[in-house]
């Protein structure tokens, strides 16, 4: 239950909080862990090695005592040793004195040693303690260091030290150990406050401009000031705007290129219509109205038909069938419906098929394709021109070409010339009844078919489209 309470606490807190929470207790728990360490390794190496210090003078002092007959000597060494050393040392022939108040006299009511320390001295052990002095009240290290001639205790050498002195050069370490902890901390919270600034600014920028993109205002970016997973993020935040702006931006053209196509016609066939109505006109000006209307009602039908193929063939749901189809009886049987606008223009058509090219693919669609191009060959082809389609198969792929004489598309204008609407001469078009959408759909249907289109022109020489459908092999066709 507490997990799940602090749990539903954290949930409501910001992510600025929680970043500093977690810098936070992150480094309070390293400097924790530092000065515990520092503690625990002053304690085993320093303290221990004047443990073993006072081990080893005490064992000096002892052998020097039990070597020398002059005790005299002795007595020099161990006065030597206390000048030249940190601790102070009590030398006594009678080891009851430790256990008793002595060598103080009655200026202590207690004792250096306890009963059990005095009886491992009678065992010849030697005896370490930290414990309080009973004279000067302050906490020692003491090491008792048993005499023994045989198996009789003669004497015992208690060596000891205030701890204070001890812990004295830790003094020093203590103050580093605070400065490097203050250091520590700012530094901690320097960085926490720069990687929290590198994580919140983006990501609250992202908040500020995702509720302008959901008013519809789709023109501000991030700026990406590193490369780690937060500018990562910042860039695809970028990419995701500007494809949203794309996107808007088409859309809001698409309206006003479907606005404007509607508007011509919807105005014609509303003024005429009202003419009619109004019954003020004779009979042949009714027929040729008429005439109009029908010629605009058509165009609008081609319009929505055009925009419903877009529409579908744009999507991923369009139903695409996958049949084997003999490429240039295709081609055949799509120019054989033009030979009278061919014969209007009195413009000569040039065929060269691979009869044995076979592809994969929808009948319909595909014819679809080259009528559309076709068409537009003819269209701005002028009299008396050429129109050359060529079919070969090279690498693997059935090529088709189609080759006209027209007037030839801008060099500037061919990247877009495959765009919903896109017109290159825009006030002759929609006289010559285009829409621009007709290259949008062959595209698409050639992409569909996986399949390639490619365009190159020459204004003033005329313009050549190329497609490339995967062949299909004999063992595909029949296997």
């Amino acid at each position: 239950m507490a997990i799940n309470s602090i749990k539903k606490r954290l949930s409501y807190i910001g992510l600025r909080q929680k970043i500093w929470l977690t810098i936070a207790v992150v480094s309070i728990i390293t400097v924790m862990i530092t000065i515990g360490l520092t503690f625990y390794l002053y304690e085993t190496l320093y303290v221990d090695k004047q443990k073993d210090l006072l081990h080893l003078q005490g064992e000096n002092l002892k052998e020097a005592y039990l070597e020398e007959a002059d005790k005299g000597r002795f007595q020099e060494l161990m006065e030597w040793t206390e000048r030249n050393s940190e601790a102070d040392i009590i030398f006594t022939e009678d080891p009851m004195k430790l256990s008793a108040s002595l060598p103080y006299g009655d200026m202590a009511s207690e004792t250096l040693i306890t009963f059990e320390e005095r009886q491992k001295l009678l065992s010849g052990e030697t005896v370490t303690m930290v414990r309080q002095h009973p004279v000067f009240k302050q906490d020692i290290l003491a090491v008792a260091i048993p005499l023994l001639e045989g198996d009789v205790l003669s004497g015992a050498i208690f060596l000891y030290m205030p701890l204070e002195d001890v812990y004295a050069p830790f003094g020093s370490i203590r103050y580093v150990l605070a400065g490097l902890a203050a250091l520590m901390v700012l530094l901690v919270v320097w960085s926490g406050r720069k990687i929290a600034a590198q994580m919140i600014q983006p990501l609250k920028k992202m908040e500020m401009i995702s509720g302008r993109m959901a008013a519809g205002d789709f023109s501000k970016r991030i700026e990406v000031s590193s490369s780690d997973e937060i500018g990562s993020l910042a860039q695809s935040f970028n990419l995701l705007a500007k494809s949203l702006e794309e996107v808007e931006s088409n859309r809001r053209e698409f309206l006003q290129n479907v606005s404007h196509e509607l508007r011509t016609p919807l105005s014609y066939m509303r003024g005429y219509t009202e003419a009619l109505l109004e019954g003020v006109i004779d009979t042949e000006e009714r027929q040729a109205y008429l005439r109009i209307i029908h010629k605009e009602t058509a165009r609008l039908t081609r319009l929505v038909n055009d925009l419903l193929d877009l529409a579908q063939l744009e999507g991923d749901s369009y139903p695409m069938k996958k049949e084997p189809i003999p490429f240039a009886q295709l081609v055949m049987d799509v120019t054989q419906r033009f030979k009278l606008p061919l014969e209007k223009k009195k413009i000569h058509l040039g065929i060269e098929l691979d009869e044995e090219a076979i592809i994969e693919g929808d009948p319909d669609r595909l014819e679809q394709v080259i009528g559309n191009l076709l068409d537009n060959a003819i269209r701005y082809t002028p009299e008396h021109g050429g129109i050359l389609i060529n079919m070969k198969q090279s690498g693997g792929f059935s090529v088709l070409e189609i080759k006209d004489t027209g007037r030839g598309i801008p060099k500037e204008d061919l990247e877009n010339i495959m765009d919903r609407f896109y017109r290159v001469h825009k006030s002759r078009t929609r006289n010559e009844g285009g829409f621009g959408l007709g290259l949008a759909i062959v595209r698409q249907i050639v992409l569909k078919h996986g399949g390639t289109i490619d365009i190159s022109s020459t204004p003033g020489k005329g313009t050549a489209i190329s497609l490339a459908f995967r062949s299909m092999s004999f063992e595909d066709e029949y296997f």
